[in-house]
């Protein structure tokens, strides 16, 4: 993956996909498989917005199946078994424990029938992707960090995890690789129109503060959270802020789907590289989309939820990190615009502005392959051009060929091997599918590479080296919170970062100074989070 911008302006493209989150990604990557001249500009670095703020979770939504939202569900379902078959390694099952216990206000009985839905909804073959119950004594063996007290027994269900920032950037290497031009840092500041049609749009490198003209037959905004700023978005967005903590490790290699007894909303305590993924919060979010912050109130919402359930319960001091996100939700009608969040569908709209521009509005990381694929029919009609979308059972670029568990068995006594723990070769496996093998290469040249960047975390120098020379990285945060998400997973200080930055300075072509002021960079980031 190389950025470059002059690139921008050496062509006339067919489609402007504007905002690199999760749905400007999949856009560009069906575009650009259809045959269509695509670009795809980002203000800031891929996914870094709500598209690396998420649950990292691909889901049906047991929970919409309280508000009969049947058809979001099936939808959510439908995609999660596709993402399972075409990206097993950036895609996988993860099964949720859901508590019974004794005068809660869903019963087992009621959580029976919507498992039972829920699995129907799916249409899955796999048995293992199948709900099952167990009694108050499995439960609790399975779950030994949850209170027994009250407790009648528990249901287990099926669901699919991923890593969200990394979804991002795969599919914006396989648009790349499919004749996309990519660049992130890349700002747009005005369309051009002729006979009130937009055909165009003037764009800044965030890096060096040139300008320059691009030109397009058709313009997709896919910008989220920033849709809201300014008219048209302004009037058919709502935001919802949702905040996440990084918590220590108390469960094994299954999820919880719980309830907060303060409001009964749910929410998750999540297995991830090592530790617990806690949250998420769900509150309307009106402040400046470029200040989105953990507050203590947010704090105080997920610690008080989770210790609820606890043996053992979580304080302040048990914080590792933290992340905001805001989502984006399509603006209900005025009956319900003072409903909560929570209570918001979570489905997708595509709308049109009079000058031929296109907004994407809404929706879930789940469901946006699917929903990618209606924008780029859209503007198939209006180019006239017929072409099908084939991402729907297209592997994804990154994607193993052959049988996934027999490729994963290999690389993994291979990596054995070479000295690489068996944490990190799992990860590194999971992170970058048939990619690992050009950064097993690279260990094998030189052991040392082997070594974790960090003593606690699944994350080898190999795997560092190769984001930075391969990934399109500009700055350090982009490396240490996207590419791997060690800001969040970890505290570093300026004495843990100067190595990291050494290590990676040569492949960026930074001097000194540079160093410094990227070290200062990510130190700021995380006084932020």
């Amino acid at each position: 993956m190389k950025r470059d911008f002059a690139a921008l302006g050496q062509q006339k493209f067919d489609l402007l996909i504007c905002g690199g989150g999760i749905y400007g990604a999949w856009t560009a990557y069906d575009a650009a498989l259809r045959g269509l001249k695509v670009a795809i500009v980002e203000q800031n670095d891929w996914a870094s917005a709500t598209s690396s703020a998420s649950t990292k979770l691909i889901h049906g939504g047991l929970r919409y199946l309280e508000t009969y939202d049947f058809k979001l569900v099936s939808k959510s379902l439908q995609e999660r078994t596709r993402l399972l078959r075409i990206a097993p390694h950036r895609v996988w099952p993860l099964r949720f424990g859901v508590p019974v216990f004794a005068r809660q206000r869903i019963n087992r009985l009621q959580l029976k029938l919507g498992l039972s839905l829920y699995d129907y909804l799916a249409d899955d073959t796999d048995p293992s992707m199948r709900h099952r119950y167990f009694n108050p004594e499995q439960f609790s063996a399975h779950f030994p960090a949850i209170k027994q007290n009250q407790l009648k027994g528990g249901f287990t269900y099926a669901d699919a995890q991923t890593d969200d920032a990394r979804l991002v950037l795969e599919l914006i290497a396989g648009a790349q690789a499919a004749g996309a031009c990519c660049i992130n840092y890349c700002q747009l500041l005005q369309i051009l129109e002729a006979e009130s049609k937009a055909n165009s749009a003037i764009v800044r490198d965030q890096l060096t503060g040139h300008e320059l003209p691009i030109h397009a037959r058709q313009i997709v905004f896919t910008t989220g959270l920033w849709l809201a700023k300014e008219p048209p978005g302004r009037d058919w967005c709502r935001l919802a802020k949702g905040v996440h903590l990084i918590m220590p490790a108390v469960l094994d290699t299954d999820a919880l789907l719980l309830t907060a007894p303060a409001d009964g909303r749910v929410f998750f305590m999540i297995p991830w590289y090592g530790l617990t993924l806690l949250g998420t919060t769900d509150t309307d979010f009106n402040a400046d989309t470029g200040q989105v912050a953990v507050e203590t109130s947010d704090i105080d919402y997920l610690l008080a939820a989770a210790n609820h359930y606890l043996r053992v319960p979580w304080t302040r001091r048990d914080i590792i990190g933290s992340f905001a996100g805001v989502r984006v939700f399509k603006q209900p009608l005025q009956s319900a615009a003072s409903g909560s969040p929570s209570a918001l569908s979570r489905d997708w709209e595509l709308k049109t502005a009079p000058n031929g521009v296109h907004y994407a509005i809404g929706g879930k990381i789940t469901s946006s392959r699917q929903d990618a694929a209606r924008i780029v029919d859209t503007v198939c009609e209006q180019l006239g051009i017929a072409a099908t979308c084939i991402t729907q059972e297209k592997l994804l670029p990154w994607t193993p060929s052959g049988n996934f568990a027999t490729w994963f068995s290999q690389m993994t006594a291979q990596a054995a091997q070479l000295g690489v723990d068996a944490a990190s070769i799992h990860w590194l496996l999971r992170r970058h599918g048939s990619k690992a093998a050009e950064i097993l290469q690279q260990v094998q040249s030189n052991q040392q590479l082997a070594q974790r960047i960090v003593p606690s975390l699944p994350f080898i120098l190999a795997d560092l080296l190769h984001c930075a020379t391969n990934e399109m990285v500009v700055h350090l945060d982009d490396l240490l919170r996207r590419r791997l998400p060690l800001l969040i997973l970890t505290k570093l200080s300026e004495e843990q970062l100067n190595p990291i930055a050494q290590l990676i300075a040569s492949p960026l072509q930074w001097d000194n100074a540079c160093i410094a002021q990227e070290i200062s960079r990510c130190s700021n980031f995380q006084n932020v989070e």
